[in-house]
């Protein structure tokens, strides 16, 4: 008995130092969210401010989140399953996708008051800004991204995708948009310049492509699979996969740290994951940082230096957003 107890506590001990290696993200805050149920999507961030944008999905809100008080500080009410967020910095506006009732509705930044609502955005999803050109991109239906003048917000034009669009990236000194799609079992590529799908990176051994993210600097771009979960690595340049990474189940969002050279992924299954990259395309898979069932949402701000985390409500436990710090 004596050996036994010994035993376990040999093996909690390395557990525990084990765990104490894991701390890539430090938690600062905790923002309670009391009153918002169902999940949660897409974020937005006014740097400048230090407000944090959170599309409460399943309670048809927009929180609003004090990033320095760490403290939610307004909620938009009346959404219809918001889904992808924007803020214009020079506008002060914030521009919210909703996939229920296909518009793209914009309010004030300082009164979060209706200012404006772009129509016919049927499922309309993920949203991305190109700030060379001013115009803001809109994955949407059964396969489509629409291109909108921030100006009047009205649709210029809408690239046909053969299926729905999840996240994409746009390179910002090319003319590609990467564009996952998972029902095609693809990465579409779009020429911004021509509206047109130039190629079609197919996912045949890691499917069900969610989140994406893109190191334009190194040709790389990053896509997370859920079937099964894994993180494939493309380069750009040659369309081809050059390294693959075992990663926690149900991702829904990562983000590349490139001052630490680094990914972040958000998992359902109840984690943060961590992928160290390294020379010659390949990486090591750090200790994960456990968080609550559900939790895939998330957000990481280099310019803050900051990494959130949406945490939805489960039995007792209210929905919250976690900010961390990379360590």
């Amino acid at each position: 008995m004596k050996t036994l107890l010994f035993m376990l506590a040999c093996s909690l001990s390395v557990s525990s130092a084990h765990t104490g290696q894991a701390q890539t993200l430090k938690l600062l805050h905790t923002v309670p969210l009391p009153g918002v149920k169902g999940r949660f999507d897409h974020f937005a961030i006014d740097v400048n401010g230090q407000r944090l944008f959170v599309a409460a999905l399943g309670n048809n809100t927009l929180e609003v989140v004090d990033i320095a008080q760490a403290k939610r500080i307004h909620s938009i009410t009346g959404l219809h399953k918001p889904t992808g967020v924007l803020y214009l910095t020079n506008a002060n506006q914030i521009a919210v996708a909703n996939g229920d009732d296909g518009t793209f509705r914009v309010y004030g930044g300082q009164d979060y008051r209706s200012a404006s609502t772009a129509k016919s955005l049927d499922d309309a999803d993920n949203v991305r800004f190109d700030a060379q050109a001013n115009r803001v991109y809109v994955g949407y239906g059964d396969g489509a991204l629409a291109v909108i003048d921030p100006m009047n917000w009205k649709t210029l034009a809408s690239t046909k995708l053969p299926a729905h669009p999840e996240s994409f990236q746009l390179e910002r000194e090319g003319k590609r948009v990467f564009v996952n799609v998972p029902d095609a079992k693809q990465v579409a590529v779009i020429d911004r310049d021509k509206q047109s799908v130039i190629a079609q990176w197919p996912l045949e051994k890691f499917q069900a492509n969610f989140p994406m993210a893109l190191d334009e600097a190194n040709q790389r771009l990053f896509v997370g699979c859920r079937k099964p979960a894994r993180l494939v690595v493309f380069d750009t340049q040659t369309s081809k996969p050059i390294a693959d990474f075992e990663i926690s189940g149900d991702t829904d969002d990562l983000f590349f740290d490139a001052k630490r050279s680094r990914l972040y992924i958000s998992c359902g299954e109840g984690f943060i994951d961590t992928i160290q990259l390294l020379d010659n395309n390949k990486g090591e898979r750090l200790p994960r940082l456990q968080t609550r069932s559900g939790a895939r949402t998330s957000f990481f701000s280099p310019d803050l230096g900051q990494f959130f985390l949406a945490v939805p409500q489960r039995g007792s436990s209210e929905a919250e957003i976690r900010i961390y710090a990379p360590q």
